[in-house]
């Protein structure tokens, strides 16, 4: 399974992209298959504020709901919409297309901090 070597993750499984000062976060392709068929994404509203290490919002499928976290903190910049009618983009394209939500980090060391691609590998095990 090819991981972005230049993403950062939690060992919860979501990842983590840095552009500039924002992070667009989602789950990873390992989360999205132990899922299996992704039926309803409950995330926040633009503007909220999120915490390091603190839930965001629900993943629900066909197996189980979970709860969704982000490794950084800030303040959230966009949603994912298309997720509302396709909630299946998470298993189907997770790193692009599956994405959830953007944040404006409060604070840039938070991302250096997470997992690298490698670690996070050596973690779960995959």
């Amino acid at each position: 399974m090819d991981i972005p070597a230049d993403y950062r993750f939690l060992q919860s499984h979501e990842w983590h992209q840095l552009q500039g000062d924002t992070v667009t976060i989602g789950i990873t392709h390992i989360a999205a298959d132990e899922l299996t068929d992704v039926t309803y994404v409950s995330l926040p509203k633009v503007g909220a504020k999120v915490q390091a290490n603190q839930h965001f919002g629900e993943i629900e499928s066909v197996k189980a709901t979970s709860d969704l976290y982000s490794g950084v903190s800030g303040t959230v910049t966009a949603v994912n919409t298309e997720l509302t009618k396709t909630p299946g983009l998470v298993n189907t394209d997770p790193y692009k297309a599956g994405w959830m939500i953007k944040v404006k980090l409060d604070d840039p060391a938070q991302f250096r901090q997470l997992l690298s691609a490698a670690d996070y590998e050596k973690k779960t095990g995959h």
